[in-house]
């Protein structure tokens, strides 16, 4: 595993890490969290999260306010320069991705196109 350092590095949000951090713990294990896209949608991709119990030897490592994050090899290009946030609107809570990566997203909101 390596760890990466970009001139768009992979960040969450103080309110993301907290999120991340407080589940890690009441679940009592994970060493972080894994941030993918896979093709699917009517935009073409979408974001993918998982917590991380083992890294896989080709994970890149980046590292944001004490959360390790876990990025493969073919979704990099497609992250870089990502920050995760967490917020609640009403009733809905959820993660946000604010991508610059990404030029449009489908009316649904669950895919979106670079």
């Amino acid at each position: 595993m390596s760890t990466v350092t970009t001139t768009r590095p992979i960040t969450l949000s103080e309110k993301a890490a907290q999120h991340v951090e407080k589940f890690l713990k009441n679940r009592g294990k994970g060493l972080g969290l894994r941030l993918a896209v896979r093709t699917t949608g009517c935009s073409g991709m979408a974001y993918q999260l998982e917590f991380v119990d083992q890294q896989k030897p080709e994970d890149m490592l980046f590292e944001s306010k004490g959360i390790k994050l876990f990025v493969d090899p073919k979704s990099l290009p497609y992250l870089q320069g990502i920050e995760l946030d967490f917020a609640r609107e009403g009733l809905n809570e959820g993660f946000k991705f604010n991508n610059p990566n990404e030029k449009a997203r489908c009316g649904c909101g669950e895919s979106f196109t670079v």
